[in-house]
């Protein structure tokens, strides 16, 4: 029989994905001439389950972004928000799960992890500020624990982006909007010596409709020299970015409602943040019939000081609440892999891949008490060294033509170090834990798979609360929480493209961990969470209906609680998004005009484990049109929450005391979506 090589192949086969434009000609008019680019990758014969996808670099660049962060959104089912300043970190949703800053959700950058682990505001941090959408050729997408590849945050997702090694045309970009925003960029490859050089920079400055605005700087650069095509060839690749800006953090409900602030007003207005992060890094790989080999490394520096104010004058009525969050960090590692095809076993031909991982994050943090950026104390500095290792093997197997399957096993070794200021919070740690995972597709007739999927995943902890053994903010004694928490995943679905043109996948799945990751960065402390569950339904339809019309709709639906059932307290999980869609129509080359709106649904959510209080649900919609003036010239109009709705981005439910509040207030604190904005752009060709 023979071997699922074809499936090892088209991920190893970059430029098959990075460029797949099918040409066509039509005239439904004598003057119109219809040119069809980017129909979507289809995944039969590629995917393991149901919830894998690719985004080709042109179906992203016809996404309406406001941040960069937001391109994720091609992943059905993530919701991506904000609720601060546009330079931190955005906020993630997706499968139940309110993912803050990035947990649970793992993303990477070609090859490199973005979560930043045992982060000063929160585990898991992943910020893509960094990202320049002109260089972007694909983007890649999975749910679940269901591979033996992906190892910490990958419980409910994974999405990998993968910048391009060279260009088919150059570009210049050059845009104007409200609240002053303005961009420009400049993206470009040339042959050199041999090879391929690739350069992209980019500035960046955005107010936002907040009566402070955001005064969002940003300055951000790529360069990547390439040796051959992406499968038997080489890289090496350095990014830097910087951004500064202003923050105007979630404002308390009640003030909103008696007048006091309007709805982008801030209590605190000296909040925001300082933001640095270079990378270099290097990608080798090898592909013959017989075999595949991939190897990678990179170094990441990152930086941030961070100062928020969410609780005002709670804890000191004088000077108020805001706290600095210093992050500085070096993160170091490698990845590399080996697939053997065609291995004999059991009279049948399987694929056999090796794969090995290290990282080694070097962090100096803490956590400040402070009034307008000034620090008036210390609450704790933390130096970690936070070190892992992976191995895991992974086999590739078509028993028969409607048959196949992927099995495989992972090992994780973690080591915590720390060293804090407080003696009683020092010390070192070690975790580890083995993950299996199990894929059977069917294919019970053309064009159509089904998918059974099992898994075991993990997340990691902040390092420090591995070894804490007391609160540093109030003193009091706490328990040291597990390194490593573990998930299990289980997981049927369909994909079928037996409409023409169309293409529809479903599934269904169920998670469980077995404690929910709860670092609170607000007062450096780590907790053990309650052992969780979730299961749900999503459903994912693209259709194309003519050839320069595209149709999809995304739907998602979530059931998550707590397991240790609790009638006082309550068993929802504060913050678990129920359900999230998206609706949009897409032009592309209708004669000189392009175009999409899309429809954005976020569901609510409870605010409190006993579903007292609970969020509204919003509708946004996006929209952008684009003319092609010249062959080479090209002019788009951008529309930002088209119907101006009053909505929240985010909303959560804490306590809060103003000034001149005698005490504490129980209170839904909310993040305004943006107001209706419009941006132009000019884009230039060559």
């Amino acid at each position: 029989m023979s071997s699922v090589r074809s499936h090892y192949a088209s991920l190893l086969a970059a430029p098959a994905l990075l460029v797949p434009f099918v040409a066509a000609q039509a005239e439904p008019t004598g003057l119109l001439t219809v040119t069809v680019e980017a129909s979507r990758t289809s995944q039969l014969g590629l995917a393991d389950s149901a919830n894998q996808g690719s985004i080709t670099g042109r179906e992203l660049e016809l996404r309406t972004v406001y941040r960069p962060a937001e391109i994720l959104e091609a992943t059905p089912g993530l919701i991506v928000g904000q609720h601060s300043g546009e330079g931190k970190a955005s906020q993630y949703y997706l499968r139940g799960f309110n993912l803050d800053h990035g947990t649970d959700l793992a993303t990477y950058v070609d090859d490199m992890p973005v979560n930043q682990r045992s982060h000063a505001h929160g585990q898991g941090w992943t910020d893509l500020n960094f990202l320049i959408p002109e260089v972007v050729g694909r983007m890649d997408y999975s749910k679940g624990p269901y591979s033996a590849r992906l190892g910490d945050f990958a419980s409910a997702g994974s999405v990998s982006v993968n910048y391009a090694n060279r260009l088919s045309d150059n570009v210049f970009t050059i845009s104007g909007g409200q609240n002053a925003y303005g961009r420009a960029a400049l993206a470009a490859s040339s042959e050199v010596g041999g090879g391929s050089l690739l350069y992209a920079l980019e500035r960046v400055h955005n107010n936002g409709p907040y009566t402070r605005g955001d005064n969002y700087r940003k300055a951000n650069g790529v360069l990547r020299y390439s040796v051959g095509p992406a499968s038997n060839g080489w890289s090496v690749t350095a990014m830097a970015y910087r951004g500064q800006w202003n923050s105007t953090d979630q404002i308390p409900l009640r003030a909103v409602q008696d007048g006091s602030i309007g709805r982008f007003d801030a209590i605190d207005n000296t909040d925001g943040g300082r933001s640095a992060r270079s990378s270099l890094s290097a990608t080798w790989r090898s592909t013959t019939a017989e075999a595949a080999a991939k190897l990678n490394a990179y170094v990441i520096r990152n930086r941030l000081d961070l100062f928020s104010d969410f609780t005002y004058y709670m804890d000191d009525p004088v000077n108020g609440d805001q706290f600095g969050q210093p992050d500085r960090r070096v993160t170091s590692g490698f990845g590399a892999s080996h697939t053997w095809r065609d291995v004999p076993l059991l009279g049948l031909a399987g694929d056999w891949t090796l794969g090995l991982m290290g990282q080694n994050d070097n962090v100096f943090n803490g956590l400040n008490h402070t009034r307008a950026q000034q620090v008036l104390s210390t609450i704790r500095q933390d130096h970690i060294v936070e070190s892992s290792a992976a191995l895991y093997l992974e086999n590739a197997t078509r028993w028969s033509d409607k048959l196949r399957s992927v099995a495989g096993v992972r090992t994780d070794h973690y080591r915590f170090d720390v060293k804090s200021n407080l003696a009683d919070n020092s010390g070192t740690a070690s975790a580890q834990l083995v993950s299996p995972s199990l894929s059977l597709i069917l294919s019970p007739f053309a064009q159509t798979e089904l998918y059974l999927n099992l898994g075991k995943g993990f997340h990691s902890n902040d390092g420090r609360g591995t070894v804490a053994k007391v609160d540093a903010k109030t003193g009091e004694a706490v328990t040291p929480v597990p390194g490593l928490v573990q998930s299990r995943g289980q997981e049927a679905g369909l994909r079928t493209e037996l409409i023409p043109r169309m293409q529809t996948s479903l599934s269904l799945y169920r998670l469980d961990f077995d404690s929910e990751l709860t670092y609170i960065g607000d007062s450096g402390t780590t907790e053990a969470g309650r052992p969780s569950r979730r299961y749900g339904v999503e459903i994912s339809n693209y259709y194309k209906v003519l050839p320069w019309l595209s149709f999809d709709v995304d739907a998602a639906y979530a059931h998550a609680r707590s397991r240790d059932h609790d009638a006082l307290a309550g068993d929802y999980i504060e913050d678990a998004v129920e359900g999230v869609g998206q609706l949009a129509l897409t032009v592309d080359k209708y004669g000189p005009w392009s175009g999409a709106l899309r429809l954005r649904y976020f569901g609510p959510r409870p605010l409190t484990a006993d579903n007292r209080v609970r969020s509204r649900s919003s509708f946004t919609l996006n929209g952008h049109v684009a003319y092609q003036l010249t062959p080479k010239l090209r002019l788009s109009l951008e529309a930002f929450n088209i119907a101006n709705r009053k909505v929240s981005a985010i909303d959560y439910f804490y306590s809060s005391q103003l000034r001149g509040e005698a005490a504490p207030v129980d209170d839904v604190h909310f993040h305004p979506s943006e107001s209706r904005s419009l941006r132009a752009t000019l884009i230039a060709n060559w």
